[in-house]
């Protein structure tokens, strides 16, 4: 089996196709293309539009599962409150929403191992994001949310939530205007920013599930056989050589503490590089579901260059290392070392990394778009060393 097949046959898809087939015949809102989609105003007034957005942590949870169990701390689930959290906000700042955020969760629990110091956890995680937001200008509340009982359905624990926002149509950034001749300044998804208290591995919340399996090591499974779906094949569970609390190489991170590094949240810095220059950016993508991929569904007729990339982080070359992954499929699944891209105009683009310095965040052009008249749909083309891949 290549390793394509496997991560598929760990019931996770890099394109998620089905599901964009599932609702293609659905309405585009207002801004079709836009990274979100918008609809009309929730208090009806014309100049202003709304957007709704849910996600969640995915399977990292299953991480802080495991670390709770073997270091009995139950603060590891402040971090996914984090990452359901800003998996949602990040999403918005793409379509130029900075803050006026009404927040709700969603737990979906397994009771008998989820306890409520658990639950209290994670909604303690939620509120210390919330404040430092605040503490940097950012607009947004809790309105309270669900915890669920689903034992039937969740093994562990599952952490979602929604987010409400209006904003200015005017302010609304549509990726649908990304064009030809544009840079791409991809914003580094690793190191330390301002806002976080130590390193941050840059896994963010996508790939969970290919990482904790490719490096975690197989005594997970003979002891938390609850973390893995039952429809999966025990030869694909857990195959890695490193146990949660062994040092991930070139970090100062323990491997269970690089998994769980709290996803990155880009929206100070989008606040501040909209208000520097909104005119010059065509469009703002999170590389979340899809990695380096994801820019293909937006915009028309371009081909997105990517060739001067971030040097892969500790974490995913670790990965990579495990020889159970292809570097093109890496590409796919993972963000790779930048997880927010801008694509603005070249004149732009200095004092775009400048803003991102001035968070504390490393920034750099990773690239730039072309035309793609003749070809159907979008590409994206992935130089790194020697190695061309195309998406």
């Amino acid at each position: 089996m290549n390793a394509a097949d496997a991560y598929a046959a760990r019931g996770v898809s890099a394109t998620k196709d089905d599901v964009k087939k599932a609702v293609s015949g659905q309405s585009g809102g207002l801004f079709p293309g836009s990274f979100c989609k918008i609809v009309e105003d929730l208090a009806g007034d014309p100049d202003w539009c709304t957007a709704v957005h849910a996600d969640g942590a995915g399977t990292k949870s299953s991480v802080a599962y495991l670390m709770v169990r073997e270091t009995g701390d139950r603060s590891w689930y402040e971090g996914i409150a984090q990452d359901a959290l800003v998996m949602n906000t990040d999403d918005l700042a793409c379509i130029g929403a900075t803050t006026g955020f009404l927040v709700s969760n969603t737990i979906g629990r397994n009771a008998h191992r989820v306890d409520g110091p658990s639950i209290a956890a994670v909604i303690s995680g939620y509120d210390a994001m919330i404040e430092r937001l605040r503490e940097e200008g950012i607009d947004i509340r809790m309105t309270g949310g669900e915890t669920a009982d689903v034992g039937d359905l969740v093994q562990t624990m599952i952490c979602d939530s929604t987010v409400v926002v209006r904003m200015r149509r005017r302010d609304v950034v549509s990726a649908a205007n990304i064009r030809p001749g544009h840079v791409l300044v991809g914003l580094a998804s690793f190191g330390k920013s301002r806002m976080e208290r130590r390193e941050n591995s840059g896994i963010g919340s996508n790939g969970m599930t290919a990482a904790r399996h490719l490096l975690l090591n197989h005594e997970y499974l003979e002891k938390y056989p609850e973390t893995v779906s039952a429809t999966l094949s025990p030869n694909l569970a857990y195959c890695g050589r490193y146990r949660l609390s062994d040092p991930l190489p070139g970090s100062g991170l323990t491997v269970g503490e690089a998994l769980l590094s709290p996803t990155r949240t880009y929206l100070p810095l989008v606040r501040d590089l909209l208000s520097a220059l909104r005119g010059s950016v065509s469009g703002l993508l999170h590389c979340t579901g899809g990695g380096q991929a994801k820019c293909r569904d937006f915009g028309s007729g371009l081909v997105y260059v990517k060739d001067r990339l971030f040097d892969p982080p500790p974490l995913f070359r670790t990965i990579l290392e495990s020889g159970a992954i292809e570097p093109r499929e890496m590409y796919q699944v993972f963000n790779m070392g930048h997880r927010m891209e801008i694509a603005c105009e070249p004149a732009a683009a200095d004092r775009a990394v400048a803003i991102a310095a001035s968070h504390g965040i490393e920034a750099r052009i990773i690239g730039h778009v072309e035309s793609g008249t003749g070809i159907p749909g979008n590409r994206v083309v992935i130089r790194s060393g020697s190695e061309e891949y195309i998406y």
